[in-house]
């Protein structure tokens, strides 16, 4: 059995010994995006790769995740270490598939590589013999929360209750037995300033499907016989615009609409309008206030022109709140691989993610390698130092693992010990289910 220096000295030699096939894998990745609860050749990349290593797998968790769990033999905390599987639309991307526009434009290929990464790592007798406790491997689909209308008409059909990977996840009872939770994201160099990052918190937000009807007419001919729903619409998108003054710096709330459909023909004054938005704040308060406000705008769109709107208000993410004491770990492992200059402690980001769901039941870590260059959700955002993206993103959480894990002196127990609980996995569930809000508004 090593001691924890000892550990940490197989545990980089061991993944620095798989750098070229963890690498490859994230490239296989790329090479294959596919958007959420669609992810069926990257799952059967992790299966395989699941078999290889020799772990057991749990499949198709809520449509397309993956589970493996790594038992000590010895009893103490299960940590996850988590993957996403998913990958965005962005039409212009390099490695954008041609039909579908699918592409890695936020590094979640580098994800995956870096749990199996881990994953194979502790599979190592040499290393496992010297932890406690257990560790689960997770594949999770559809962190971004793209396409909602499609995903709202999964939550239809039965097939999903909640739109993203985590907290169906969670409903379905697959986090039952994790203890503490960790994932690392990719992120541009240069707007991190270093080459590992944590940051303290990011924004939660809240979905809607918002769907105009007007009355068609020719648009020529007669549109005073009409109700012109594309008007509506744009008369909303104004009002919102207009609330902008009364959201709080603080809040960091962020409304960002799109239109999905403009109309069926342009002969026809449009009378099905639809938009997807998410209202994103800092916290659950100011999210709630801004969400109102948005519904305001929206019926005055439809109030102005005489159309009616239905506005579907879908339960998001919450604010991530990372864990200070596991953070605290996880930092100091960093600096042993990069140097104390080269991780940084980041501001609030105002991006959100359903890893934020976690953090309201248990501790979590949600760190970021500066491995790419371009920017996030963008046509030019590629990986460009593997090396860093993968192989030490790898190594810092599986240091970590070591330092939670290792026998007769791991910390897992004080950090679950010392952590303050937001929330208990039913009072979460029951807040989600409680964001579900579905209004007809008509202006007669």
């Amino acid at each position: 059995m090593k001691n924890i220096e000892e550990l940490k000295t197989s545990i980089i030699k061991t993944i620095d010994g798989q750098s070229i096939e963890a690498v490859n894998i994230a490239k296989k990745v790329l090479k294959n995006p596919e958007p959420g609860f669609r992810e069926y050749k990257t799952s059967q990349i992790v299966k395989d790769e699941f078999e290889k290593i020799g772990l057991q797998y749990e499949a198709d968790i809520a449509l397309t995740g993956v589970k493996a769990k790594l038992n000590t033999g010895k009893s103490g905390p299960n940590i996850a270490v988590i993957g996403e599987l998913d990958s965005l639309i962005v039409k212009g991307h390099e490695f954008a598939d041609p039909e579908t526009l699918a592409a890695h434009a936020c590094g979640h290929h580098c994800q995956i590589a870096m749990m199996l990464a881990v994953a194979k790592c502790f599979s190592s007798s040499d290393i496992l013999e010297s932890l406690v406790g257990s560790l689960t491997f997770i594949a999770v689909p559809a962190e971004e929360y793209i396409e909602i209308e499609y995903r709202n008409d999964l939550m239809k059909a039965g097939k999903l209750e909640f739109l993203g990977g985590k907290p169906e996840f969670v409903k379905l009872g697959a986090l039952d037995d994790v203890d503490i939770a960790m994932m690392t994201h990719t992120d541009a160099r240069d707007s991190m300033g270093g080459d590992i990052g944590v940051a303290p918190t990011n924004n939660g937000m809240l979905a809607k499907l918002i769907s105009y009807v007007g009355l068609a007419a020719h648009a020529g001919g007669s549109p005073h016989t009409g109700i012109n729903a594309l008007n509506a619409a744009t008369i909303a998108l104004s009002a919102i615009h207009a609330q902008r003054e009364t959201f709080k710096e603080e809040d960091s709330i962020r409304v960002h609409p799109i239109i999905t459909r403009g109309g069926l023909a342009v002969s026809s004054v449009p009378s099905d309008v639809r938009i997807e938005t998410f209202v994103r704040g800092s916290n659950v308060e100011a999210i709630i206030d801004a969400s109102e406000k948005v519904d305001r705008s929206l019926k005055a769109g439809a109030l102005a022109v005489g159309a009616d709107v239905n506005i579907v208000t879908l339960p998001g993410y919450l604010p991530i709140v990372t864990d200070n004491n596991l953070e605290d770990i996880y930092i100091q492992n960093a600096k042993r691989l990069v140097g104390p200059n080269n991780v940084v402690k980041m501001k609030h980001r105002t991006g959100s993610t359903d890893m934020g769901d976690l953090s309201q039941i248990m501790p979590v870590i949600h760190p970021y390698v500066g491995a790419a260059s371009g920017v996030a959700h963008g046509p030019y955002y590629l990986i460009e130092d593997y090396e860093l993206g993968v192989i030490t993103g790898a190594k810092a959480m599986a240091l970590t693992i070591a330092d939670l894990m290792v026998s007769n002196d791991g910390k897992a127990q004080s950090v679950i010990d010392n952590h303050k609980k937001l929330m208990t996995k039913s009072q979460y569930l029951k807040f989600l289910r409680s964001n579900f809000k579905d209004e007809y508004f008509s202006y007669k």
